[in-house]
């Protein structure tokens, strides 16, 4: 595996002062493993045991000095690294933002609050190696779709702060986003609308109503919570839009800025939506939202 160091320096570009249009760079980076000496309560060291994050840099350094970590979806069961992952990291790149693709661990072989520590490690991670990537510390994203939105809504609602006497200086970093984006999330698991599945392999038989509560996000929402752009579909049958309708409401009640887009049509898990006309314009209102929380 590469060293640190080596992929760093391959993944910063050094800009032409003629020619700063963001274009994606091309193949990603190698993965980065989050924990080189193991992930916290790993069972084994096989594939499935190491968390990674993979980087997407823009061609050429932007000034938006924005990054965001992705949280691919699959129910905790999988992950959709292609159409919630590596589609997503290259759009964000075309607007100039450097992107991360989070691989979490999963269930059944793992539960909370694995996944959380992994989505955690991530987010201080991107914040300690700003710098390298051309990015700012107090610019560091997370968007998550379906069950990545729970992971990505649960990060930004049960943050942590740094530990500034960690002797791992990743360690020391906050954990808490700086802004929220959230694609057909899962978000509630106490109302009749959550989705089982996800809830089922998150906690597995820790289901008790203390910890449905604590992971029902719509309920951790503060006026800490960071800001949050949200879209849905009417007819999404998977994870009904109830779930961001909720959280989009508990959002507003904190008094924390927030978008909701809801398209009449559109089947859960579409991604961008390339072969949707009209769906396929959401991402073009999170860049317009972007805008406006002065991240482009």
């Amino acid at each position: 595996m590469m060293s640190l160091t080596t992929m760093m320096l391959a993944a910063v570009t050094v800009v032409s002062p003629t020619n700063t249009a963001p274009v994606w760079a091309g193949p990603p980076a190698e993965p980065i493993v989050l924990w080189p000496d193991g992930a916290p309560g790993a069972v084994s060291r096989e594939e499935v045991d190491v968390p990674t994050l993979t980087p997407y840099v823009p061609a050429t350094r932007a000034p938006t000095r924005t990054s965001v970590v992705i949280c691919p979806g699959g129910g905790y069961a999988t992950l959709a690294m292609d159409h919630e992952g590596a589609q997503v990291a290259e759009f964000f790149n075309r607007l100039g933002i450097v992107a991360f693709v989070l691989k979490y661990r999963l269930g059944p072989r793992y539960h909370h609050p694995s996944m959380l520590q992994d989505a955690q490690r991530a987010i201080r991670y991107v914040r300690a190696h700003a710098d390298a990537y051309g990015a700012s510390r107090d610019r560091v994203g997370i968007i998550g779709f379906s069950a990545g939105g729970h992971l990505a809504s649960t990060a930004a609602t049960h943050t942590e702060a740094g530990r500034i006497d960690a002797p791992d200086p990743i360690e020391r970093e906050s954990a808490r986003p700086d802004f929220l984006i959230l694609g057909y999330p899962v978000v509630t698991f106490v109302e009749a609308w959550t989705h089982e599945g996800s809830r089922d392999r998150l906690l597995a038989d820790e289901q008790t109503p203390e910890r449905l509560t604590q992971l029902s996000n719509e309920r951790q929402v503060t006026k800490d919570t960071p800001p949050t752009f949200l879209f849905h579909t009417n007819a999404d049958t998977g994870v009904p839009p109830e779930n961001s309708v909720m959280f989009y409401l508990a959002l507003r009640r904190a008094g924390v800025p927030a978008e909701l887009h809801i398209y009449e049509r559109g089947r859960h898990g579409v991604g961008l939506a390339p072969d949707d006309p009209v769906l396929s314009s959401w991402p073009d209102r999170l860049a317009d939202w972007l805008k406006v929380r002065g991240l482009l």
